[in-house]
């Protein structure tokens, strides 16, 4: 049996699995520290479903510590950003595009130095160790506890970034974490930088929540090994995710979708994600969550690194129902939905009680909801029926139709007919589709990177590649007879010279656990 666990804003899932079968399901109120809402689900499992600590072989956990700590500007570590590139990229330095607050409470540095390569792999500039070891002086005499090493063209060729990190290591001692862009972000520099200043500020906290983390599961009698989920549906253990942190953020939509795929059976659809706040809409292909080829903004700062493609609207079941016009959201009771909605005595309209009202739900005391028309009600419940499948509409890519699959405790809102798409499924377990994605991640490697192929190497050339997506899922931890290709892109670049040819591939496979599968 293994659990999956599932950090929510307002609830934290959690469930119970022997392979893909569900033995326990449970809700529980997020807690401040986060860390205790997973203890507290972890015992209402085991009184849905008893078992004792050596039953249990993995810990799966998809969490917001995170995503929540950057949002806030809480818990960052003093981080300072070394770029490699001089002479060249002096006009927008480090950090010129994050948001002021966000600079100051990481107490952000920024330092130029030479190094960086072109794209084919010809060098820019040498290093300057004695540079390097100067702007290594400054660090330490301004505090600095983290590092973001990014270079020009890194996932290219990331020997500079390499060596720069050994430099500063020397200097600065062991104490001080390194982030190295080529091992974080994508082609393209400024997107890959932050996304490598935003790891390197949220490394110490990694330590602490993945401590936290542990200790939370330990107390239960599990001794079983513990995963995070990734933002693309794929599983880091417990060293990794104090290496790549940022490697979390989307993980919620992420297992959400993935908890929809094995629910509905179905590997290629449009899965609605109903929760308290907000409905997050995604398209599953081939099971995992489609990626999104645009940067993502992260707390307002830019990143490349691997997202899924989620649009997000402001529909969910604490959203508060206009009672002249009968619009919902974007404005939410949140977590606060228990105290103020008028099913449970409050004295505003929500859309729970809209549910409650049509005999979708039957939570709290319907009487409270028996004045409401019965035309308004049908009027609201319509309403968000539109606005959903007009998000699942833009975010298809062909006029084909395409099953929906809703899922989340608020999905009880359309489960009616939708306008283009016709009826939405609801799985069994959907309330808890997340904790379900989470429980059944899956262990991956990607590779991205720009090849100067050679006329008539074509096929060495991303055999080559695919062998090396392989080779690096199995290095992470899947079960070797289990890997897969399930993503490949090929994107020639015409305006460099050399067959200049982007290829990305994603290798996936199930956990290996010691030989038991």
């Amino acid at each position: 049996m293994h659990i999956g666990i599932d950090v929510g804003g307002t609830n934290t899932d959690a469930v119970l699995m022997d392979g893909t079968l569900t033995l326990a399901a449970v809700k529980h109120a997020t807690t401040e520290d986060v860390t205790t809402g997973i203890v507290q689900a972890i015992d209402a499992l085991r009184s849905g479903h008893h078992f004792d600590g050596e039953n249990i072989s993995a810990v799966m956990i998809g969490t917001t510590h995170f995503i929540n700590a950057l949002v806030e500007a809480k818990r960052l570590a003093p981080t300072a950003a070394l770029r490699l590139g001089l002479p060249a990229t002096k006009a927008l330095p480090p950090l010129v595009d994050w948001p002021a607050g966000l600079v100051e409470a990481i107490q952000g540095r920024s330092y130029l130095a030479h190094g960086g390569y072109e794209f084919d792999g010809r060098p820019i500039s040498p290093l300057d160790p004695d540079e390097l070891r100067e702007h290594a002086a400054d660090m330490r005499a301004n505090g600095i506890r983290s590092v973001a090493i990014s270079s020009v063209f890194s996932p290219v060729n990331h020997d500079l970034e390499v060596e720069a990190a050994r430099i500063i290591a020397e200097e600065l001692g062991d104490d001080v974490a390194i982030s190295l862009s080529h091992e974080i972000g994508r082609i393209g520099l400024l997107e890959r930088e932050n996304a490598t200043i935003i790891n390197a500020a949220l490394r110490e906290l990694a330590s602490e929540i993945v401590d936290g983390l542990t200790a939370a599961v330990r107390k239960q009698g599990i001794e079983a090994p513990i995963f995070l989920s990734q933002n693309d549906g794929t599983l880091m253990d417990e060293d990794y995710v104090r290496l790549y942190p940022v490697a979390t953020f989307a993980s919620g939509p992420t297992n959400s979708m993935r908890g929809a795929a094995l629910t509905s059976g179905l590997a290629t659809c449009a899965v609605v994600d109903i929760g308290g706040t907000t409905t997050d809409i995604g398209l599953l292909i081939n099971g995992f969550p489609r990626e999104t080829a645009n940067e993502v903004k992260v707390a307002g700062i830019r990143t490349n690194f691997r997202m899924p493609d989620v649009l997000s609207i402001g529909i969910g079941g604490g959203s508060i129902v206009d009672e002249e016009t009968g619009e919902v959201g974007p404005e939410s009771v949140g977590y606060r939905l228990t105290t103020e909605a008028l099913v449970f005595g409050g004295s505003t309209l929500t859309a729970t009680d809209i549910a409650v009202a049509a005999g979708r739900a039957d939570i709290g005391d319907a009487s409270k909801v028996a004045h409401l028309d019965r035309a308004f009600v049908e009027r609201v419940l319509e309403r968000i029926g539109e606005r959903v499948a007009e998000a699942v509409d833009r975010m298809r890519t062909s006029p084909e139709p395409i099953p929906v699959v809703a899922v989340g405790g608020g999905s009880i809102l359309v489960s009616g007919e939708l306008p283009i798409f016709g009826a939405a499924q609801r799985p069994e377990n959907y309330a808890v589709a997340n904790a379900i994605g989470a429980s059944i991640a899956q262990v991956g490697g990607e590779i991205d990177k720009v090849y100067a192929i050679e006329p008539g190497r074509r096929e060495e050339a991303i055999a080559a590649v695919r062998a090396e997506a392989v080779d690096k899922a199995i290095a992470a931890g899947a079960f070797p007879a289990s890997v897969d290709i399930v993503d490949f892109d090929e994107v020639p670049i015409p305006y460099l010279p050399g067959n200049a040819t982007r290829i990305r591939v994603k290798a996936v496979g199930d956990l290996d656990m010691g030989g038991v599968r």
